[in-house]
């Protein structure tokens, strides 16, 4: 994947469906928690949800129980739901969320079942979110990327084609899916430092919202997610510095990114510094 430069707003005529999924495509849980904010700040509204039983293996996405307002005991079943929200736009613009749990099972009838619902609401585009762990330390801007594989939006948008082959999570197969079908597919995601990947990551959600607020051309309420982000930085650099072997490892990469963002770092310096600081890891 190539690091995204702030593109262009998407057409304001697009009906757009963006979507989430706890599990492999979401390290820290960072992408899940932008939808989840996402549905509180533009009042979503459930449309419809896949039923569970045919897609999830139980013992691996357990229900949960809790008690109700009433207090009454509720079972919680894994849910994929699809919301509408009226959020802080006009015109002809309309955007739905989906927000899931990657199933265990039957991937090809999810996917089908999840477009049959997108194509009810008139879906034109597809916005998939996600989070992976990274070589990127958290002192640092966290790296984003957006990517495409159709053209036309490329251009447009001033994106990337994703370099990425090999193992793909539900998101990757969804997205797939959805091209062949007519919909137009962008892929938005962050890295997260590999050393702090534990749910929350508060400054890799706000890093996602950030881009979809760029691609939507929308103004996102953000709430006090940026006090949680750096309340988030400032935890990681305590513990670092306890460690020393953590804290010259974070050293290193921040040189690696420093390097990487000079305006004169070339390919082959940039390649040589990055072999540098592999050969540091392993001495």
């Amino acid at each position: 994947m190539a690091r995204s430069d702030p593109p262009p707003a998407i057409a304001p005529d697009e009906s757009v469906l963006i979507a989430a999924f706890e599990g492999w495509n979401d390290a820290g849980s960072a992408a899940s928690a932008a939808l989840d904010h996402l549905a509180r700040v533009w009042h979503a509204a459930p449309f419809a949800a896949v039923d569970p039983e045919p897609y999830h293996d139980f013992q691996v996405s357990r229900p949960t129980v809790s008690r109700n307002e009433s207090g009454d005991r509720v079972v919680s079943w894994p849910e994929t739901l699809v919301s509408t929200t009226p959020g802080p736009w006009t015109g002809d613009r309309r955007i739905s969320l989906l927000r899931g749990i990657e199933p265990s099972m039957r991937w090809q009838n999810f996917v089908d079942e999840v477009l049959a619902l997108a194509e009810d609401l008139g879906i034109t585009m597809l916005l998939t979110c996600g989070a992976l762990l990274v070589d990127a330390p958290h002192t640092r801007p966290l790296p984003t990327y957006i990517t495409s594989e159709d053209a036309a939006t490329r251009r447009l948008l001033n994106l990337e084609r994703s370099d990425y082959e090999g193992p793909t999570g539900i998101t990757g197969i969804l997205g797939h899916e959805a091209q062949q079908r007519g919909i137009t597919v962008i892929s938005a995601w962050v890295g997260i430092p590999h050393y702090v990947g534990s749910p929350p990551s508060p400054m890799a959600t706000l890093s996602i919202l950030n881009l979809l607020e760029r691609l939507l051309g929308v103004s996102i309420d953000k709430g006090d997610l940026r006090y949680q982000a750096e309340a988030w930085q400032r935890g990681v650099s305590d513990l670092a510095s306890e460690d020393d072997e953590v804290a010259a490892h974070v050293r290193r990469l921040e040189d690696v990114a420093d390097m990487m963002s000079l305006p004169e770092a070339s390919g082959e310096a940039i390649a040589a510094e990055f072999e540098r600081f592999l050969w540091g890891r392993n001495p």
